[in-house]
């Protein structure tokens, strides 16, 4: 592939977004943010124990994955860390029934198990060339 830079920056642009911005719009209402999981997660067999913390964690790791992916920096680890992070998003999901959520954590980690099959594809043939 000529252009691949300009080509993997472009697909990776709407989820580094969408990711980016899950995150960084939670920031400055964390407290917010964490009451408003533990009382979603009441019903999970989840103990709020572990829900209290990455309920702080997740808003930071969504920002930082998204602005990883959208510098493009260590795709690979970056990639490999959102597709787990959509795990555990789709396991607190299934725990309280909420199947609308997981749909968009599933297109999510399509779409960057998308990126990733194209990184591996295009990424080493242009380092051959």
């Amino acid at each position: 592939m000529k252009d691949f830079k300009t080509a993997f920056f472009f697909l990776r642009l709407p989820v580094a977004v969408s990711l980016a911005g899950h995150g960084l719009v939670r920031l400055p209402k964390l407290a917010g943010f964490s009451e408003w999981m533990v009382t979603t997660m009441e019903k999970s067999v989840i103990p709020a124990a572990m829900i209290v913390p990455f309920s702080y964690l997740l808003p930071v790791l969504e920002a930082l994955i998204g602005i990883a992916l959208l510098i493009g920096w260590k795709i690979k680890y970056t990639l490999y860390a959102g597709l787990a992070m959509m795990g555990v998003l789709i396991l607190g999901s299934c725990s309280i029934e909420n199947w609308s959520a997981i749909e968009a954590q599933l297109l999510h980690s399509f779409y960057l198990f998308g990126l990733f099959w194209f990184y591996q594809k295009y990424h080493q043939e242009n380092h051959q060339a």
